[in-house]
């Protein structure tokens, strides 16, 4: 029974769109079921969160791209996020509140999580824009992210699309300690890269010493390929901590010697 469903489902996929590959559509029907358990109801949704503009050239059948849906997954995004932070974090202030927001929806931080999920696999594009704009990739990526929450708001709700941004979003920044605290380092150093426009920080091991239940790992930041920081620490998430208040502190003194001058 189960097989005859999915055999109705395969044959409605091929006349959706069908000029669009098909093996390429199957892909994304399984891709959603991977994310949230459940396959599509209406996949026109998704096959567009994965169309770039490019791609209109080569298609006769899908007549719009991602655009509008990206425009639609920002605005969700955006609420999802302020009611996570407004409901788990009832001490803080709005400050703190619009800081966190920023640190957890901008572009760096949603191309990065959009290259983990492997979106660009999915995605729609014409092969002579792929060849001449490189360095785009990322922003596309972090597009298809906001598109595909836009999706998923459409075709499942607002709860399953908050169940997403949370477990996707929301949860592994934290992890990371994106959230901007007095004490939090890794969180004041993005901050800080964003609002001079710099690149996100990356942290890299340079050494771990000692024993297995008693290490000392040695964590670098770089900012923009430079190395800013260098911080020692007795597990990872210390070290980095370290590491990006070091580099928080010499960015500073640069900043303020250049303004002096």
């Amino acid at each position: 029974m189960l097989e005859k469903i999915f055999s109705f489902f395969h044959k409605k996929r091929k006349l959706l769109y069908p000029d669009i590959d098909t093996h390429k559509k199957e892909a994304i029907y399984k891709f959603i079921y991977s994310l949230l358990g459940k396959y599509p109801n209406d996949e026109k949704y998704f096959i567009k969160a994965f169309a770039h503009r490019s791609y209109l050239e080569q298609s006769v059948t899908l007549q719009k791209s991602n655009e509008r849906l990206e425009f639609l997954g920002d605005s969700v995004l955006g609420k999802i996020v302020a009611e996570y932070l407004f409901l788990n974090y009832p001490d803080k202030d709005e400050g703190f509140l619009t800081k966190s927001r920023s640190l957890l929806v901008n572009k760096d931080s949603l191309k990065k999580i959009g290259f983990s999920l492997e979106l660009q696999k999915y995605l729609f594009l014409n092969n002579n824009f792929i060849s001449s704009n490189k360095k785009k990739t990322g922003k596309i990526v972090a597009d298809c992210l906001e598109a595909l929450i836009g999706a998923i708001y459409l075709d499942f709700g607002e709860k399953i699309a908050s169940n997403f941004v949370t477990k996707f979003i929301i949860l592994p920044q934290i992890k990371e300690d994106v959230i901007y605290f007095d004490n939090n380092y890794k969180g004041q150093l993005l901050e800080f890269a964003h609002a001079n426009k710099l690149e996100s920080p990356i942290y890299k091991i340079i050494e771990e010493i000692g024993p297995e239940h008693e290490k000392i790992f040695t964590i670098a930041v770089y900012i923009s390929e430079k190395q800013r920081g260098l911080g020692t620490g007795k597990n990872k998430k210390k070290a980095e901590q370290n590491a990006a208040k070091k580099a928080l502190e010499k960015l500073k003194h640069k900043m303020k010697n250049v303004k002096e001058v």
